[in-house]
């Protein structure tokens, strides 16, 4: 049982603002905020090599909480500025030839996709997207029949940043394994909203940010890399802290996943990191993820009679993102709108889902996304405001 009082008076903001916009960057607890304020104080008194030499052990202690949240181990995990670079350091380790080729999904991120281009452009990689079944979900009967020798990576977001879809996971781990092609899981808007087992979804790298549903702080990130593909892939950029330089003319890398770290790093935000994961796994990601769907639950189904709303989302369980978009208003002016009302959404543009955009001819939607700190109160108050934008 969630105690919505006790992680309220944790959220001071959230008594001043319906902060729904989770999927955009958290409201961070006290305890996070706490232990970076503390971290940056430290340094300004005793300097920032002596403040990290001090508080090493803390430190080093993150590694195990990614760990734990992710049912992985320490060495599996590197912690990085964000969740692109964590996400471009796994994908541009793996090498692609003339002819190979890429699986991804309908609804992948842009940032992704981006990197796919240019990989393609180099090496004559081929991209080829897995359709999605009636639900709006990835085709795993589909991906299945997509598969033969030449595709060398399977990599999707799992829930995409423009709505409520749950791709598959754990079922396109299945497949992945089955055929032993690597999987590369862009866990972005899942990790902090929902339960995350690498062990059970397959995969065998992860990516993810500390911003969003964990409630961690910007300009963080994590990457899981399986122990046994870790051994086999280099990063494509190293410093001497990914592999130290053992002779004149060798380097040898680390035997775990920070050697897709470098030497330099923000201590206080990893301390920040450290404290929002522990948060989580303290409150349980299981009542998080239930107090979660239950919210957007009820905001799909308030909005739903609202004359002029269409609610976006796909997949036969969405998440907590709720996108929809309101006859007559565009996306932005909703948003304005809302933040006027001391009601905090966003919005997401088509160019960050662009295949699923123009499959479904989207225009920029509306992005609500409530997280377990919010309350019935706040939902209902959301529907109401745009209900008395709805024409008469």
């Amino acid at each position: 049982m969630i105690d919505i009082d006790r992680i309220r008076s944790d959220t001071p903001a959230a008594s001043r603002l319906a902060y729904l916009h989770n999927a955009g960057a958290a409201l961070m607890p006290t305890a996070v905020v706490a232990a970076m304020k503390d971290h940056i104080d430290l340094e300004s008194e005793i300097g920032g090599y002596a403040a990290a030499d001090r508080e090493s052990d803390r430190l080093d202690a993150v590694y195990g909480s990614v760990a734990r949240l992710l049912n992985a181990a320490p060495d599996e995990i590197a912690l990085m500025e964000n969740a692109t670079i964590a996400w471009q350091m796994a994908f541009y380790a793996l090498p692609f030839r003339q002819g190979d080729r890429i699986l991804t999904a309908e609804a992948e991120y842009a940032a992704n996709y981006v990197a796919f281009l240019q990989v393609a452009r180099r090496t004559g990689a081929i991209i080829d997207v897995v359709p999605s079944d009636a639900s709006g979900e990835l085709d795993v009967h589909a991906l299945e029949r997509m598969i033969d020798e030449r595709v060398k990576l399977i990599a999707i977001t799992w829930v995409p940043t423009n709505g409520g879809l749950v791709n598959p996971a754990a079922a396109i781990g299945k497949i992945a394994r089955a055929h032993g092609i690597p999987y590369l899981l862009d866990a972005c808007q899942a990790v902090g909203q929902m339960t995350v087992d690498v062990d059970a979804i397959g995969c065998d790298m992860l990516s993810a940010t500390g911003r969003k549903f964990l409630r961690g702080p910007r300009g963080t990130g994590f990457l899981y890399v399986r122990r046994e593909l870790l051994q086999r892939l280099e990063p494509p950029m190293i410093d001497h802290f990914a592999a130290p330089w053992v002779s004149r003319g060798e380097y040898r890398l680390r035997d775990d996943a920070r050697r897709f770290e470098t030497w330099e790093n923000n201590y206080a935000a990893r301390l920040g990191l450290g404290a929002a994961v522990d948060y989580a796994l303290d409150i349980g990601l299981g009542p998080i993820e239930q107090r979660c769907r239950l919210l957007a639950d009820r905001l799909r189904s308030g909005l739903a009679p609202i004359r002029g709303i269409t609610i976006r989302d796909l997949g036969r369980t969405p998440g907590a993102i709720v996108s929809f978009t309101m006859d007559g208003y565009e996306a932005d002016a909703i948003v304005s709108r809302a933040a006027a009302a001391g009601i905090t959404i966003g919005a997401s543009d088509p160019a960050s889902t662009r295949i699923d955009a123009e499959i479904r001819s989207l225009p920029p939607v509306v992005r609500a996304s409530p997280h377990y700190y919010n309350t019935e109160a706040e939902i209902d108050r959301l529907i109401g405001h745009l209900a008395g934008l709805a024409p008469r």
